[in-house]
C-alpha cells in the first residue's frame, strides 16, 4: 500500500497520523446509544499502595503460565479487542449457530455496544491517566499497548459483547460470559493491565450493554404480525412470510422505515417486466462446465456466510492486512458503522418488500427452475442487493483504496440472485439504489462523529 493510499484509509477510519494509536480524543467521539463517553464513568483507580499489591499479583501470575493460558493470550491478542467478538458472531452464523432471532440485530447491537464501551473506556483513561504496569522483571507476553491502563478496553469490549449476545441467545449466556472473562483476564496474564483495570472494564462494559439492550427491547422486533398476505395480480403467493415484521422496526438513523422506499415496480404484465422475466428464464443454469462459475457463486451467496457474515470476515482481514489492529477505537468504529448500516438496510428492504408484495419470477413462470428455492418473502427489492450495497459503500468509505474491490463484491452478491433465477433485474437495481441511500446516511454521520479531529 502506498503512503498516500494508506493516508486515505486512515483518514476514513478517523486516524489523523500514520502510526498513531488510540487517539487521545476517542473518548469524545459521538456514541450510538449512551449519550457520551462520560456516561457510566468508573470510579478512580486504586491508590499507590493497592497498586503495589496488584503488581505483586501480576508478577506471580505472569511467571510460569500454563499452555492453555498462553494460548488464550495469543488468541485474544490477535487483533483489536473487537476483532474476536465480531468474528465469533460471523462464524456462528456461517456455521448455522444462533445469533438471535434476526441476524441484523446481532451485528448492530453487539458492535454498537462494543463501540460505545470503547469510547467510554477511552474517556475514563484520559481522565485518570493511569500508566500501564512497567516494573522490571514483569514478563510481558504481548506488545505493551500505547495509552493508559485504566479501565481495560479489552474487558469493556468483552463484557459489552457478551452481555448483548447473552440477551440475544439466552440459552448460551453462560458461554458468552465465560468468554468475556477469558478475554479480559488474558491481558492480566499478558502482564499489560492490572486486576483493577480488568474489574473496572468489565463493570463498564456490562453497564453500557444494558443500555444497548434497553434500546433493543424497544425496536419492535418482538411484535407479532397480525396481517394477511394480499392477493391479486402480480402479488407474491405464500404463507408465513419471513421478516414481515422488519418493515415496522425502529431504525437507527433513518427517520422512518420508508424514508428511502423504492418507487413502485411496474405491472408484471408490462413489456419491461416480461422482458426481464425472459432474461431470468433464459439465463444458463444447467449444471455444465460452462456454467460452473456463476452457479458456484450463486450458491455461495445463498450460504449462511454469503447472506450476511461475509462483510465482517472481509473487514477482519483488511484490518489486519492494513496493520490497524492496534487501534481499538477506530476498529470498533468501523465494525459499528458496518453493523448499524446493515441494520437499517434490513429494515428498509423489508419495508419495500411488504409495501409492494411483488411476485417472484418462478411464481410468474413455473417453467423457471431456480438453483435453489427462493426465500419465503416477496421479490422487490432484493435483500441481497440492498444489504450488500449498503455495507459495501460503508466499507468503501472506510477503506477507500479497496473501494473498487468491495463494490465489485457487493455487485456480485446482487447479480447472483439473477443467476440463481430468484429475482428480476429490477429487484436488483432497486436494492442497489436503496442500499446506496441508506449507506450515505451512515457515512454522513461518520464524517461528523469527531474521529477526524
Amino acid at each position: 500500500m502506498s503512503n498516500i493510499s494508506r493516508q486515505l484509509v486512515l483518514l476514513a477510519l478517523g486516524v489523523t497520523a500514520i502510526g498513531a494509536q488510540e487517539a487521545p480524543n476517542a473518548g469524545n467521539w459521538k456514541t450510538w446509544v449512551i449519550s457520551s463517553g462520560a456516561d457510566h464513568r468508573v470510579p478512580p483507580p486504586p491508590d499507590a499502595a493497592a497498586t503495589r499489591g496488584e503488581m505483586e499479583w501480576l508478577r506471580s501470575m505472569t511467571t510460569n503460565p500454563d499452555e492453555r493460558t498462553v494460548e488464550q493470550i495469543r488468541y485474544w491478542d490477535a487483533g483489536p479487542p473487537s476483532y474476536r467478538w465480531m468474528e465469533m458472531i460471523a462464524r456462528r452464523q456461517s456455521n448455522g449457530e444462533s445469533v438471535g432471532t434476526y441476524f441484523a440485530r446481532a451485528y448492530a447491537y453487539a458492535s454498537m455496544a462494543v463501540y460505545d464501551a470503547t469510547v467510554a473506556a477511552q474517556n475514563a483513561k484520559q481522565v485518570y491517566r493511569r500508566p500501564r504496569p512497567e516494573e522490571n522483571g514483569l514478563r510481558r507476553r504481548v506488545q505493551v499497548p500505547r495509552g493508559f491502563s485504566y479501565p481495560s478496553e479489552h474487558a469493556a469490549t468483552a463484557a459489552a459483547a457478551a452481555v448483548v449476545m447473552a440477551y440475544l441467545v439466552p440459552a448460551e449466556a453462560a458461554y458468552f460470559h465465560s468468554l468475556a472473562e477469558e478475554a479480559g483476564r488474558s491481558r492480566l496474564y499478558a502482564g499489560v493491565e492490572y486486576p483493577s483495570d480488568y474489574a473496572a472494564g468489565m463493570d463498564l462494559g456490562r453497564r453500557v450493554a444494558e443500555q444497548v439492550i434497553a434500546k433493543a427491547r424497544l425496536d419492535g422486533s418482538d411484535a407479532v404480525w397480525t396481517g394477511s398476505v394480499p392477493t391479486g395480480p402480480c402479488r407474491w403467493t405464500g404463507a408465513n412470510p419471513g421478516n414481515v415484521n422488519g418493515a415496522n422496526w425502529k431504525p437507527l438513523l433513518m427517520t422512518t422505515p420508508s424514508e428511502f422506499r423504492p418507487a413502485p415496480p411496474p405491472p408484471c404484465d408490462s413489456p419491461a417486466v416480461q422482458a426481464e422475466l425472459a432474461e431470468v428464464r433464459n439465463y444458463p443454469r444447467a449444471l455444465t462446465t460452462a456454467n460452473l462459475n456463476t452457479n458456484a457463486k450463486a450458491l455461495y451467496w445463498q450460504t449462511p456466510e454469503g447472506v450476511f457474515p461475509w462483510a465482517y470476515l472481509t473487514m477482519n482481514r483488511w484490518i489486519l492486512e492494513d496493520r490497524l489492529e492496534m487501534d481499538a477505537p477506530r476498529a470498533a468504529r468501523a465494525y459499528a458503522l458496518l453493523g448499524a448500516a446493515g441494520y437499517d438496510a434490513f429494515i428498509a428492504s423489508q419495508d419495500g418488500k411488504f409495501a409492494y408484495w411483488y411476485i417472484r419470477p418462478a411464481q410468474m413462470d413455473p417453467s423457471i427452475t431456480p438453483l435453489f428455492p427462493a426465500p419465503n418473502f416477496p421479490s422487490y427489492p432484493s435483500n441481497h442487493s440492498t444489504f450488500s450495497t449498503a455495507r459495501a459503500e460503508v466499507m468503501a468509505y472506510l477503506f477507500p483504496e479497496r473501494a473498487g474491490l468491495i463494490r465489485a463484491i457487493g455487485k456480485e452478491a446482487g447479480d447472483s440472485r439473477i443467476w440463481a433465477g430468484i429475482h428480476f433485474e429490477m429487484d436488483n437495481q432497486a436494492g442497489v439504489k436503496l442500499g446506496t441511500d441508506v449507506a450515505r446516511k451512515f457515512i454522513d454521520w461518520a464524517r461528523n462523529d469527531g474521529s477526524q479531529q
